[in-house]
């Protein structure tokens, strides 16, 4: 309460007068003026504009509104694969339900293949000119054509009155427009048929490889896909030009894969005909393998290319999966499979989790002992920090692609040395692909984000998982199948925050708020490592620990198998951690300042001309800490005495309020300060750890 003999007009003035004595003018901290001199709130602390609204879809807890709503979109699918020619064929009905309030005049669809089309590619089209001078490496890859392949649409019909129709279609790049003579109305469904084939291309995402013992198959963004309808875009239409991933309905699939008779083949879902093309041996190691965590050989090294590891002996042979409520299929075949496979329950739950990894001669000895494990370790730390795994099986398979994702299934490129040999640098890079793609199962598998805009949603959260499940992945093996020189620790590449220092002194780096497709530079540092940092930052630095789980649990459940957008995530955060954290969204996610947390002047006085109270202390400290990057943290000072203990204040964000560029701590202290350190455990990726520290002056 303000004295009764000072006026309001007459305290403001008290207060601008003191705040003159101790600050300089150009450290008055809180930017009020705008470029054209009037007053605007600029505060790092205020509201941030750019959220929209909330509505009925969604709410301003961050949370699904009452009238949320999201389409369905379900398949059957038959596909047919020609190893000899590499081509794939395909015929698929999707039944499409309009769950929303809209009238819809067309659909649209994804064909993600015509991003390697010659005729339909803006990937293609966009490529700039070859530069002066190439390196020998480059000039292998120059003068040759790039692979023309891209869906081959054979037929396209809608489904009335129980009679097919041909239908009016328009392609345009990646994308292609289904029209509806008749509309579709709010609550209504429509089906309809496509056929299309394509050429497989050699790696990259639905590639194929040659190995010693045959050809690798990794089937995926493998047929035309509905996109998207959403309360937020209407059409998704975003072009595929291979950085921005994906953005998908959910639905239930019937797929149905003829392949070589000698091939074997795993797929997201479980597999309706095991007797068609497993063999009795065969299913019984499955089903004891089921029985344990440790990981056991359904077709052993020995076995793979021997007729007699095969139910069928000629021909082709026919796989069956079905899957519901997922977004997306992939699928992979190969007579060069090793296969183990193991099984996983939750603590308070009897349903199994069926765990596969595949994989040829080449990944082991590395695949066979990681893996599986890594799979593993994976259901476990995504189940207790965000939910328990909801569907039936994970499957992890080494071929064409480095690291790629979809539902229940991983894709993961490390490999042994020809020897067999291997480093333990890959031994680690094996267990942290492994725990990032198929921790993609939670994000954006299940909490479905659009990928095709928002990188960060789905790569960010998820690296910011794959730190701990490393670390629970070395703590958990440590002394059994864990034998780095590292100990129990991991040396985790991205989310302890010394590690983006180098990035956050760029330039011309963009906010992680960009769009997947205008991130000119450092997509992984922008879309992987800083989002993931500043994640854990949150949780260990910023916040309480439960708090941030409960945010974060909260976040996760309440979206999982729906489609939530950034400001559904920062809103949700805020809700269920109990804190407005606008100012740590603008400064690392809007933004690119940086933190610089500057030790400007220690000083000290004797105690006794302040205050009369020697129980105190005999000195009394003053540390000045500038703020000389833009972007606020919370401010840790840790003070050295002259006996060599140690004082350490952990001091909220809100130092930073009154002036968001200077703030003074001060203390009592029996002894005289040898030294201090701000942000001593370089938690807040302070970008010059040099003005972090003061010695006092030898004299």
């Amino acid at each position: 309460m303000l004295p009764r003999s000072i006026t309001g007009g007459l305290w403001l003035a008290v207060i601008i007068s003191v705040a003159s004595a101790l600050f300089p003018p150009d450290l008055v901290g809180q930017y009020w003026l705008h470029d054209d001199g009037s007053e605007t709130n600029r505060s790092i602390f205020r509201p941030i504009d750019a959220w929209p609204d909330p509505t009925a879809f969604r709410n301003a807890a961050g949370a699904p509104g009452y009238a949320y709503w999201q389409q369905q979109a379900d398949y059957v699918i038959e596909a047919r694969l020609d190893a000899d020619e590499h081509l794939l064929y395909g015929s698929e009905r999707v039944t499409y339900h309009n769950n929303s309030p809209d009238r819809l005049g067309f659909l649209w669809l994804q064909l993600d293949q015509n991003v390697r089309s010659i005729e339909h590619s803006r990937t293609y089209q966009a490529q700039g000119a070859l530069a002066e001078e190439m390196s020998e490496a480059f000039r292998r890859f120059v003068g040759v054509e790039p692979f023309d392949g891209g869906h081959d649409i054979a037929r396209v019909q809608l489904v009335r009155d129980g009679q097919l129709v041909d239908a009016d279609y328009r392609i345009n790049g990646t994308v292609m427009r289904i029209d509806l003579p008749d509309g579709l109305e709010p609550g209504s469904i429509v089906e309809f048929e496509i056929d299309w084939s394509f050429r497989i291309p050699d790696r990259g995402r639905g590639g194929k490889e040659l190995v010693g013992d045959g050809w690798i198959y990794e089937m995926a963004q493998w047929f035309p896909r509905m996109s998207v309808y959403d309360d937020v875009n209407g059409w998704q239409t975003e072009q595929f030009l291979g950085r921005g991933e994906f953005y998908l309905a959910f639905g239930d699939y019937d797929v149905t894969l003829t392949v070589p008779w000698d091939h074997v083949v795993d797929a997201t879902g479980l597999l309706q005909n095991p007797d068609e093309v497993l063999t009795d041996v065969q299913i019984a190691r499955l089903e004891e393998a089921y029985t344990s965590e440790e990981p056991r050989f359904i077709v052993a090294a020995e076995e793979v290319g021997d007729p007699d590891a095969r139910r069928v002996r000629e021909g082709m042979a026919t796989w069956r999966f079905v899957a519901e409520n997922v977004r997306d299929f992939a699928w992979v075949s190969s007579r060069a499979f090793v296969w183990d496979a193991a099984g996983y329950s939750y603590p308070d739950d009897d349903r199994v989790i069926q765990v596969h990894s595949l994989y040829p001669r080449e990944a082991m000895p590395l695949w066979d002992k990681v893996s599986t494990r890594a799979t593993i370790q994976t259901l476990k730390t995504y189940g207790r920090m965000a939910f328990e795994y909801p569907y039936p099986k994970a499957i992890n398979v080494n071929g064409p692609q480095g690291g790629m994702e979809y539902p229940m299934v991983a894709f993961c490129g490390v490999r042994p040395q020809p020897d067999g040999s291997y480093s333990e640098g890959a031994e680690r890079s094996l267990i942290s692909v492994t725990i990032h793609e198929v921790g993609h199962n939670w994000f954006p598998m299940i909490v479905a984000s659009d990928e095709r805009k928002w990188t960060w949603m789905d790569e960010g959260l998820n690296t910011f998982l794959q730190y701990y499940g490393e670390q629970d992945y070395a703590e958990t093996y440590c002394g059994g199948v864990w034998t780095q020189s590292s100990g129990c620790t991991y040396p985790s590449r991205r989310g302890p925050a010394p590690n983006i220092v180098s990035y956050m002194r760029d330039p011309d780096q963009v906010p992680i708020m960009t769009e997947s497709d205008l991130i000119h530079k450092d997509f992984g540092n922008n879309g992987y490592a800083k989002p993931a940092t500043g994640l854990q930052m949150l949780r260990e630095h910023v916040l309480e620990v439960d708090a941030f789980d409960d945010a974060f649990g909260d976040y996760s459940k309440n979206w999982a198998f729906k489609h939530p957008q950034p400001a559904d995530f920062f809103r949700s955060m805020e809700e269920g951690a109990g804190e407005n954290l606008s100012w740590f969204w603008r400064g690392w996610f809007y933004g690119t300042h940086t933190n610089d947390q500057a030790i400007v002047a220690v000083t000290s006085q004797p105690a006794e001309e302040l205050l009369d109270d020697s129980e105190r202390g005999r000195f009394y400290v003053r540390v000045r800490v500038d703020n000389l990057g833009g972007m606020v943290m919370p401010l840790e000072i840790e003070a050295t005495l002259e006996d060599g203990s140690t004082v350490r204040f952990d001091l909220p964000v809100d130092v930073w309020r009154n002036n968001e560029l200077t703030f003074t701590k001060g203390f009592f202290v029996d002894q005289p300060v040898a030294q201090v350190v701000v942000d001593p455990d370089e938690a807040f990726a302070d970008v010059d750890r040099d003005n972090n520290v003061w010695r006092r002056p030898i004299s």
